[in-house]
């Protein structure tokens, strides 16, 4: 038992980390890519443009959300 709370523990550590809002990100991105993928409207190249760019913009948002000012 031990073991499985260990396992359970290291693969939270490492798709969650510290910032549970990039994976969340990283995650909403890989399924809007698979959703485009299982339509067949895009080809390969412009599914592969896609992915990136909606990781990027994904993280981009995550991350001005952590530095914007707190307002008191």
């Amino acid at each position: 038992m031990r073991f499985l709370k260990a396992f359970g523990q290291f693969w939270y550590d490492f798709v969650i980390g510290d910032d549970w809002k990039i994976a969340v990100a990283v995650v909403l991105a890989l399924a809007v890519t698979l959703v485009a993928m299982a339509t067949g409207l895009l080809g390969d190249t412009a599914l592969t443009l896609l992915g990136g760019v909606a990781i990027v913009v994904a993280f981009s948002i995550s991350l001005a959300i952590d530095v914007r000012p707190k307002r008191r």
